[in-house]
Order: C-alpha cells, then structure tokens, then sequence
C-alpha cells in the first residue's frame, strides 16, 4: 500500500486484524510505517547498501512523530549516498563501564594472592565494601567510601573501618598503576579511628587457669594454644606449621619466610616442652599440617575455643590470643632476657639494634634465643606445677592441683596414626 502519510492517516489508521500491513510514504521513496495486528506503528526506510537491500528501524510512534521519522528516514538515504552509513548491528554499544566488583577478584588475583599471604583476609575485608560494587570504579568518590566507613564504625568495629580504608587504598592504588582509574579518590585520606595500642598479658594466675583450660580443647587444639604461649609466636604462623619445617634433632622449627609475616625465614629454638607437645599431637598419615582436624588443612574455628578458654580463665578483663605473644615477652623480660634477644625470638625488626650496627650485625643470637627459650619453658613448668584456680569447664567446676602430673602424661609420644 502506497499513501501521502499525514499526521491524521497515521491516528486513524485501522488495526489489521489478520497480519501486520506495511504503508509506503508517496512523499519520500523508500520511507514508510507497519502497522501490527496489536495496533503498534513503527517508522522504516529501506535503502540498498552494498548492492543489497537494507530494512532500517527507525523508531515507533509516538516517540518518533511522523516528521522526525521523516527527517530520520532522510539522513539514513544520506548516510547510504555519503557511504558512512552503519547498519544497526554494526553499531556497538558503548562499552561497559568497569565497576568495583569487576576490579576486586582482579586485585585478589594478581596481587594479593601472589604478595601477601593473608590475602583471605583482605577478600575478607573487601567484601564488607559490596555496597560500592556496583558502583564504576571512576565514578567512586571519596564521601562514598566515608559514608561506607561511617556504617562500619556506627557497628563498633574501630580496627575493622582502618583495615577496610587501607585494603581499599591499596586496590585504588593498584588500579591506578594499571590505568584503570585515572585518580586515586583516597590519597592522604586519614584513618577514621585512632586504635590504641594493647598491653594486656595475662597474670600468673591466668595462666595457670589457661594452661589447665587447654587440656580440655582435646589433642589438637590443647598442644597448639600451649604452643602459643611457650614460643610466643603468631596464630597463623603456629595453625599452619607442617611436618617438615620441625627438626627434632636440632630441636629448631624453621617458619619459612613465605609464612613469616616480615616475608624472613625464622628459626624458633623448641625447648623440651615444646618437643613434648609437638610428640603429643595425633598424625594424619599423608597430610604435611601438624594442627589439622581432616588433615586436608590447617585447622580454623578459633572463636569456639576462645569462647571456651575465656569461660575456664574467668578474667576480670578481656584478652585476645595475640595477648599470648605478648605474655611471653613479657615474661622473658621479667626473667632479665635482653630486649634484642626478645625481638628476634618474635622475629621483628629490630629496634633495638639500628643504624650502622643494624647492616652489620648478622649475628642471629641462636644460643641467646634458646637460653631464653628454656628459661621462659622453666617458668612455665614452676607455675604448672602450683596450685591451679578454680577452673570453669563444659562438664561444671573442677580443680586441677595436679597439673604437672598431666602435662608429664600428656607429654609421652603419640602413637597414634589417622588414616583418611
């Protein structure tokens, strides 16, 4: 059907009632509506592109009027005349802008996983921003970061919101290395919270009601908490200890540097209690993990046998388990150990040694840390075998005045084998 369209022939124009019908505009060739059985018109011009016939959807009406289709219908027959006609599906769509949640798996991926061996902790963290993933990454501002801080801080998590802000910092900064922001919306951003530094250790009290508490985290658990307190070394580094880095002969264990949070291979002389703990532990035939409960991987689940420790020791206040690493140093310190001596035994950067001394010096004070070591492992030995507290268990409340005698019992080689 070929007509003159006119605004009034358009409106007026029945619905087909068997299939669609298609009007040819007597006005401009080419130019022309289709009409569905539904009553829905739609705008087309057919031009030849190449020597072949192109069908070109213009528009609908009303959101096109019959001018504009007009005008439209025009600049397609011009394009096609100026040879820079595109067809539709040639033409694509502007690309997706790249949002906080396509950058993240990226960043865990490429340098999280390869530089930093608590990367679970900053996927951890990062999922605590999953507000802004949606967000494009450049269109991030820092008042949206602030306001996501806010909420975290409003929750009472003071270390959680600086942790969030620094793990956010370093993946901007990644982004910017790779070009994938242009600028870096948090540099110089300040921490929301002003931590303050803990200096809680346990007293001897404490820990004689922790000693005898482990004993009740059965044979895996029990050895690596008193491990914890005897070597004064990190909860990951002892959760993840393998077979192999425990030379039994030199009573030494080797934290390889690809555990060591200072990224230094560290040597931790064992004093004969801590052989005797590391003996008592059961073995998962195959497994290469000395603290494990399937023998797959290190074991986890902390806070249940916190949550258990702290019921046994009853503290007046509370305490974390890093407070353990920090009672061991404390109590070398009280035994006269020199600072120097106990900062190596914590594998830190020294301090106390600095400047040219500190280039230098490569002396790694083996016999000092051991010396230290024994003395610290005697200490604890004297206060095992005092009189322990009242000590709150899941089977009620019991005394545990014979708590040398256990630990000598507990002591004896496993035998012990677990298959899978």
């Amino acid at each position: 059907m070929r007509k003159r369209l006119t605004t009034r022939f358009v409106e007026t124009f029945p619905r087909p009632k068997v299939k669609r019908v298609e009007v040819w505009d007597e006005v401009l060739t080419g130019f022309g509506m289709r009409v569905s059985t539904e009553g829905k018109i739609s705008w087309f011009v057919s031009v030849r592109v190449d020597g072949k016939p192109v069908r070109h959807t213009i528009g609908r009406y009303p959101a096109f009027s019959l001018v504009e289709a007009r005008e439209a219908a025009r600049k397609v027959q011009r394009d096609v005349q100026q040879q820079t006609y595109r067809r539709p599906k040639d033409v694509k769509p502007p690309p997706k802008a790249v949002t906080l949640g396509d950058v993240v798996p990226r960043f865990i991926e490429l340098h999280a996983k390869p530089k930093n061996r608590t990367w679970r902790a900053q996927e951890a963290t990062l999922k605590k921003l999953a507000c802004l993933f949606d967000r494009p990454i450049k269109e991030i501002r820092r008042s949206d970061v602030a306001n996501v801080l806010d909420r975290i801080m409003k929750e009472g998590a003071p270390k959680g919101v600086n942790t969030s802000l620094a793990t956010l910092k370093t993946l901007f900064g990644w982004a910017l290395d790779r070009g994938i922001v242009d600028i870096h919306p948090l540099a110089g951003m300040k921490r929301p919270a002003k931590l303050i530094s803990r200096d809680r250790i346990l007293s001897d009290t404490e820990i004689r009601a922790f000693w005898a508490a482990t004993f009740q985290l059965g044979p895996i658990f029990g050895p690596m908490y008193r491990l914890l307190l005897i070597t004064g070394q990190r909860r990951s580094e002892m959760a993840e200890m393998e077979w192999a880095e425990i030379d039994f002969e030199r009573r030494l264990w080797t934290i390889p540097g690809a555990r060591a949070k200072n990224g230094r291979p560290h040597d931790v002389p064992l004093p004969a209690m801590a052989l005797d703990e590391l003996r008592s532990v059961p073995r998962f035939m195959r497994s290469t993990f000395v603290f494990t409960t399937c023998g797959e991987t290190p074991v986890s689940g902390y806070g249940r046998c916190k949550t258990a420790l702290e019921e046994a020791v009853n503290a007046p206040t509370s305490w974390r388990i890093h407070d353990l690493r920090r009672t061991a140093a404390s109590g070398m310190a009280r035994l006269s150990v020199p600072p120097h001596v106990i900062e190596k035994i914590l594998n830190h950067l020294t301090r106390q040694i600095s400047g040219v001394a500190a280039i230098y010096n490569r002396y790694g004070y083996e016999r000092e840390k051991r010396d230290a070591m024994e003395q610290w492992a005697d200490f604890l030995a004297r206060l095992a075998r005092e009189p322990v507290p009242e000590v709150r268990t899941a089977s009620g409340t019991a005394k545990r005045t014979e708590f040398f005698a256990q630990l000598q019992e507990r002591a004896q080689p496993a035998r012990l084998q677990r298959i899978r």
